[in-house]
Parts: structure tokens; sequence; C-alpha cells
């Protein structure tokens, strides 16, 4: 079953993010207290799978939740298969909408500098909260919700 990793935020853009006991998510928003929160845009939530994060080897450094500046880390699903559009319960309440695969990767972000490779432009995707509610570790992630 697929399900949630990790929750993390961070109060600042193009950094890794610190694991949170739980997120609380709004509708049109995306995380509180989050820095890509802003309601604005299509990129309210980032997710990046903890498989992604494993192909990550060999660089000298303990990878995991969030060095990557995801919201949430999953496992069991792959996300880029999801076509833009589909839509996904998190948890109890919360239901996102697929909005973008991948993004321009930007050379000077902190997480390039500290990891030396970034593997969010390719393996990472966006969604829009259509359904606010509340996310922790351990949540499962139901496939074509509707809310």
């Amino acid at each position: 079953m697929a399900s949630v990793v990790a929750v993390c935020k961070s109060d600042t853009k193009g950094v890794r993010k610190d694991a949170v006991p739980e997120g609380v998510f709004k509708e049109d928003f995306g995380m509180l207290g989050d820095a890509h929160a802003s309601g604005e845009w299509h990129r309210q939530v980032s997710l990046l799978a903890e498989e992604s994060i494993a192909k990550m080897p060999g660089l000298g450094l303990k990878l995991g939740p969030g060095d990557f500046g995801e919201n949430i880390t999953t496992r069991g699903v792959n996300l880029l298969a999801l076509p833009i559009g589909t839509r996904f319960r998190v948890g109890k309440d919360l239901v996102l909408e697929m909005s973008q695969h991948g993004k321009e990767c930007h050379t000077a972000c902190a997480i390039r500098k500290q990891v030396g490779k970034c593997i969010m432009p390719v393996e990472g995707v966006f969604a829009k909260v259509i359904q606010g509610g509340k996310v922790q570790p351990g949540d499962p992630i139901i496939i074509g919700e509707k809310s």
C-alpha cells in the first residue's frame, strides 16, 4: 500500500526541509508554514518518492526525507506515472491534484550545493491542494480519490 514516509517544511525556498510530526494543508494554498505555500500557482505541494532518494547512493552523505526540498516523501507509488490532473487522497482528508512532473533545475540552489546533485527536477512532482487536511507519516495514499 502507498503511504507517507515523512512530512517536511521550511520557511525558506531552495533549501532542505525539516521533517515535522504533522503537516496541515489548506485548500488552494499549500502546507501551512512552508515557503512554497502561496495559493497563487500550481506547485503548492511537492512530493518525492523514497525510492527516488534511494537512487542517490555513493555521494558520501546520508540522504533522507526533506533533503531534496519535498513536502511529502512517499513510499510505494510511482508518482511520475500519475497523469497531470490525477487526484489522490493523502491521509483521511487531504486531496491533491497532480499538476506538474519535474521542474527546471536551479543550479545555485542550496540543495545542489550541499548534496552535489538534486533529483527533484527529474523525479519530483507537484500538486495543488483540492481539499485541505492534516497529514502525518504512515498515512495511506489512495490514487483516484475524489473530494
